[in-house]
């Protein structure tokens, strides 16, 4: 079936995978590597991406799809998330990138983004039985699924993330209060939205998430084998946000597991995990390495 190439297109970063099919069945990965190029840099105040933000990411996507045919995918699937489902010069993005990259970007929605990163859960780790909740925070939003083994049963996407928490912080490093306000602030949000429950296990997904993972395991090289279906508890969460706020943005670029192009962002990210986990009632969650661009790997090759 050859080699299938995705590019996810995300509010705070580009994701890229290369994979192929093997003999049983298994999607193999050949190349999985991410830029941060915040796409979504300014979007909550002006309401466009700025033109900086779409040439930059134009030209990662370039890079990306050039990587993807120098090894000879037969196919590249472009996908653009919650920034362009927001922004209201989104096609003007869409346009830029089929020229410089010959590559056409879909932008899907917030169910089909869910469907996918719970495709990707399913096709790479062992799940308990019972109700099974799995969440994916990006730069701009964050995905709710919910489950029983291997039934979808409700999904839905909340317009927020990491980029629009982070700046509520006005201060390097945060105050006490900031930390306060941005945990009440997605309370309320997640809350207003149905995010509740008590479910047997709970997958978290995303940057945010397998960050914190390698930070926990002071990961000098990101190890994606060690991350797969490892495990950070409520005590972990909490040490962390201590850790970040008690750092400015250049102290927070030097902490060994983090890269430093996620330094701004992870006092944020770290907040919504916190809230996650106490609106669902648990004391742990599983990492999933694997993410969109997974899932729609998987999908593609099914076709």
């Amino acid at each position: 079936m050859g080699r299938k190439a995705i590019i996810d297109v995300g509010s705070n970063s580009i994701k890229f995978f290369l994979g192929e099919l093997t003999q049983e069945g298994v999607v193999q990965t050949i190349i999985d590597e991410n830029d941060i190029a915040r796409l979504g840099e300014s979007l909550r105040e002006t309401g466009v991406l700025s033109a900086e933000a779409m040439e930059r990411n134009s030209a990662s996507i370039a890079a990306f799809a050039q990587k993807a045919r120098d090894n000879q995918a037969d196919e590249i699937a472009c996908v653009g998330t919650m920034a362009l489902r927001n922004a209201k010069n989104s096609a003007e993005f869409v346009a830029m990138v089929q020229e410089e990259s010959g590559v056409e970007l879909r932008i899907i929605d917030g169910e089909e983004e869910a469907r996918l990163s719970y495709l990707a859960v399913l096709s790479g780790l062992p799940l308990q039985e019972g109700d099974l909740a799995i969440f994916d925070t990006g730069g701009g939003s964050t995905e709710f699924i919910f489950g029983k083994g291997t039934r979808l049963e409700r999904r839905f996407s909340v317009d927020l993330g990491a980029i629009r928490i982070t700046e509520g912080f006005q201060n390097d490093p945060a105050t006490a209060e900031e930390v306060e306000a941005a945990l009440a602030e997605i309370k309320s949000v997640f809350t207003q939205h149905g995010v509740a429950g008590n479910p047997v296990q709970l997958v978290g997904m995303g940057g945010t998430v397998t960050s914190m993972g390698a930070v926990k395991h002071k990961m000098v090289q990101y190890d994606p084998d060690v991350i797969q279906g490892s495990v950070l508890t409520k005590e972990d969460v909490q040490e962390q946000i201590d850790l970040y706020s008690s750092k400015t943005l250049e102290e927070r670029r030097q902490i060994v597991g983090l890269q430093p192009k996620r330094a701004d962002v992870i006092l944020a990210g770290a907040c919504i995990l916190k809230v996650i986990m106490e609106c669902l009632q648990v004391d742990r969650l599983t990492i999933s390495d694997r993410g969109l661009r997974h899932g729609l790997a998987y999908d593609l090759f099914k076709q």
